[in-house]
Formats: structure tokens, C-alpha cells, sequence
């Protein structure tokens, strides 16, 4: 007779989670740009908490998501505590949890120096007296696999929810017939790889013996002869070349990304991750860089990607372009291409101290509203000039330099806006038009399905 016996709740099996399960879960918190409703009236960017006790938070919300702890379940560890959270089974099991990432390589814990405030009250006076030691600092942060992984699920949702009609090489459940077509062989060449066609080739030197044997004999095949190969009979398999393609994904991290009631620039970090994971798995020979612009431009390391906030920016597109151009050049690719995102127009740009201040400064509108002269953090000699009304004849004029440029060096421009002001299509138009570029008017939700069929479409791109 079987029985059914009922215990008393000890807790997840933590070791049975799936880590996988639990990082995507985590993908919004670990991926933080800064976003929250006060944002839109301080305009301040508040840095992200990457301590272990929001590190705890994020898990406890990502496991009642996935419906693996209920608010009974987590009362329940509470009260055996006497309704303390030190020292429950709760906290043991979220450090548990936080072990375990640690240990598969998704997470690093890092501790913090002590603050010299911290470090004068710790001394005290002098005098003896007992206490509670205090709390050691520690920080988390997403590792390089962690971030991979990250890029691996979103490319993965991408590519699954494209279904039958996607291309390429990912395995589906659909079933299909047909043939592999290859190219037609070609005579051999000095400096062809010998990719040697043996039928081709040993027909041709029958063909070749047989019409010499035929012409000898007066049109009688009189005897069985040797089949002996000559130059002009190697024939070599021809395959579609396939070219290496430089990338440079330029984001957007200006004010306006996270400021008009939701969240484009987690988004956009998504696609920087999901394209690092595809280029790194599908594509060995392609190189991915990452350029922030706002007031200035900084190219970014792929580790520091996730825990990059938005700050109360402008957008300075030339110089981002300018950025991106040089990384782009130093690059011994066949394709380079730049992909941008971005939400808004150029408001912002350089100007030399040598061509001098624009017209509308020396007319005596310094203090005006939007307009803002200011010396560069970068170099002495340079000067940032913002109007945050966009439109500006100054910052237009750079940036389309920088564009102009960009086409000189055979440089294509893919840009993928996050609006759809009048002003701001005018010039994507303009832009595209002078690289031969594409151009794309997306919104967060459906932003990395553009981007990344899009560079699936231009690497497919034979180059002969």
C-alpha cells in the first residue's frame, strides 16, 4: 500500500534550480540602466546598488516570478525565525543560491575598501568598548560568461519566436526536402586553393585522351590507352567567398533614453549582447565594438556593458560617429559597418577654439535658452556646443561631417531609431542616403528583432 507523508517545509532545493531559468529571470535587474520614476524631474542619475543585499532582493523577486516561492512559503521561514530576517532560512538559502553563481562563473563577489568615515569611527576615541563588528562591504558583478550567457538567452528568444520562416542554420521542428546546390567547378588557376574536383578533373582527361586517341587514329579508337593528367585538366570546387565584417554598435545613452516614461536603453544593451554572442559563436573572424556617445563618446569594454546607466546627456552623434570611424579603420575587415541606436537628433557637438564661436553666440545669446557653451573635459582645445532644442545648424553641420567621412572610408551606416518626430526622419533620411545605409524606426519591444535580422541579412552578403 503506498503512503503519502507530509513534512514540514525546509526550503527550495536550491541545487535543483535551474541556473539558466534563474540568470534570465535576473536579466532585468543585473542589466539596470538607471530607469525609475524620478528620473523624469531630477534628471540625476542615481548609481546602480550592487550590493549583496539587492543582490538577495533580485533573487527573492526573480523566484516568486517564477513561482517557485510563494509569500506563504517565505512568511513561513520567517516565523520559525521569529519573524527575523538575519539568520532565517531564508537568507541561508539566497546565499545558497548566490554560491552557486558564484561558483558556475555567472557572478563575481568583490570586497569593497572600507570608507574613511567608516574607517575613523571604527578607530573611536581610543577607548575600549564592545560592539557589533560592522557589515564587510562586498559587491557583485556579472561576469564575462554571465554576460554571454545573457546575450545567448535574448538571441535565443529572438530566433525561436521567428519560427519557420527564419533563415539560417538554426535547428526548428519543421521538416523540409530538397537538395544541397553547389557551384559549378572551374579550370584550376595559379593561386586557387586546391579544393581539387577529382571527377571533374579525371573527366576532363578522358575527354582530352579520347579526342587526342580518336584524332591520331583517323577517327577509330583502335586500343585501350593511359590516362595521364595534365595541367589544363585540374578542375577546383568553387564555394561563395565569404568576407569578415567589422561592427561597431554605437549607443545612445543621452537623458532621453530612459526619460519619456520608459526604458530604451536596456533594450538597446540587449542587442549589444545578444550581437556579441552571435558574431563570437557564428562568426570567429568578425570583430564587435561598443561605443557610448552623450556629450562625448567613450568606446566600452563588453565587461562594464551591464551595469551602464543613462546620465543627464546630450547627444553628440558626431562625435560618436568620429569614435567609431577610428576603431573601425584600425580594423582589417572587408565589411565595416556601424550600427547606431538612438532616440533623438544631434544636440551636441565640438567646435574648435580656432573656427570661433557660432553666429548666434556672438550675436548675444550665450545665456539664452538652449544654448550652452561650455570648455571639453577631453582637451583644451576643443569647446562642446549643446542646444537641446535639436535642429541646430552648428551640430548638424558636424555631424554630417562626421558622415561624410564615414562614407569616404566605405563605411555603411545602419540606424535604428527609437522615435518618429518629422524632424528626426528628415535626417535618418539624409544619413542613410549618403552611406547607403538602412535605416529603421523601431520601439524597445521589437528593437533587437530589427537589429539583429538585419546584420544577419548584410552577413550573408557575398562578397566576390
Amino acid at each position: 500500500m503506498k503512503f503519502t507523508r507530509y513534512s514540514k517545509f525546509n526550503g527550495l532545493d536550491v541545487f535543483g534550480i535551474n541556473l539558466g531559468d534563474l540568470m534570465d529571470a535576473l536579466s532585468d535587474s543585473l542589466l539596470d540602466s538607471g530607469y525609475d520614476d524620478d528620473y523624469y524631474w531630477t534628471r540625476q542619475r542615481m548609481p546602480q546598488d550592487t550590493s549583496l543585499d539587492a543582490l538577495r532582493r533580485a533573487l527573492l523577486q526573480a523566484l516568486m516570478d517564477q513561482e517557485l516561492l510563494s509569500q506563504r512559503q517565505i512568511q513561513q521561514m520567517l516565523d520559525e525565525n521569529e519573524g527575523k530576517y538575519e539568520g532565517s532560512q531564508l537568507q541561508e538559502m539566497l546565499n545558497q543560491l548566490i554560491e552557486r553563481l558564484v561558483e558556475e562563473g555567472y557572478l563575481n563577489l568583490r570586497e569593497e575598501p572600507v570608507p574613511p568615515e567608516q574607517r575613523r569611527e571604527m578607530m573611536g576615541n581610543g577607548e575600549g568598548r564592545i560592539e557589533e563588528p560592522l557589515p564587510r562591504n562586498i559587491k557583485f558583478e556579472v561576469t564575462e560568461k554571465g554576460l554571454d550567457f545573457l546575450g545567448y538567452k535574448t538571441l535565443r528568444n529572438l530566433l525561436g519566436s521567428l519560427g519557420k520562416s527564419s533563415m539560417g542554420r538554426h535547428d526548428t521542428s519543421h521538416l523540409a526536402t530538397g537538395i544541397e546546390a553547389e557551384a559549378a567547378s572551374k579550370p584550376y588557376e595559379f593561386g586557387d586553393t586546391i579544393n581539387l574536383d577529382v571527377n571533374t578533373t579525371l573527366m576532363s582527361a578522358m575527354q582530352r585522351a579520347v579526342r587526342e586517341e580518336t584524332e591520331h587514329a583517323g577517327g577509330v579508337r583502335t586500343q585501350v590507352f593511359p590516362l595521364n593528367l595534365e595541367y589544363k585538366d585540374l578542375h577546383v570546387h568553387q564555394c561563395d567567398y565569404q568576407s569578415s565584417c567589422a561592427t561597431v554598435v554605437m549607443l545612445d545613452c543621452s537623458h532621453s533614453m530612459i526619460l519619456y516614461g520608459e526604458d530604451r536603453f536596456t533594450p538597446a544593451k540587449r542587442v549589444a549582447l545578444a550581437l556579441a554572442h552571435l558574431i563570437r559563436t557564428q562568426y570567429p573572424g568578425d570583430s564587435l565594438k561598443v561605443v557610448l556617445f552623450h556629450d562625448s563618446a567613450e568606446e566600452l569594454p563588453m565587461a562594464k556593458l551591464a551595469t551602464t546607466q543613462v546620465g543627464p546627456y546630450h547627444t553628440n552623434t558626431a562625435e560618436g560617429l568620429r569614435l567609431a570611424r577610428r576603431i573601425l579603420q584600425a580594423q582589417r575587415k572587408d565589411m565595416k559597418q556601424i550600427v547606431m541606436v538612438t532616440d533623438g537628433k544631434p544636440t551636441a557637438c565640438f567646435i574648435d577654439d580656432a573656427v570661433g564661436a557660432p553666429a548666434s553666440m556672438q550675436a548675444g545669446r550665450r545665456h539664452s535658452a538652449g544654448f550652452n557653451w561650455q570648455p571639453s573635459e577631453k582637451s583644451n582645445q576643443r569647446r562642446l556646443y549643446k542646444n537641446s532644442m535639436g535642429g541646430d545648424p552648428w551640430v548638424m553641420e558636424a555631424t554630417f561631417r562626421e558622415v561624410q567621412a564615414c562614407r569616404k572610408s566605405g563605411i555603411m551606416i545602419n540606424t535604428f531609431m527609437l522615435a518618429s518626430d518629422y524632424y528626426l526622419v528628415e535626417f535618418v533620411k539624409q544619413m542613410t542616403a549618403m552611406t547607403n545605409g538602412k535605416a529603421y524606426f523601431a520601439n524597445p519591444n521589437n528593437l533587437s528583432q530589427f537589429v539583429l535580422i538585419d546584420f544577419l541579412r548584410r552577413r550573408k552578403s557575398r562578397v566576390r
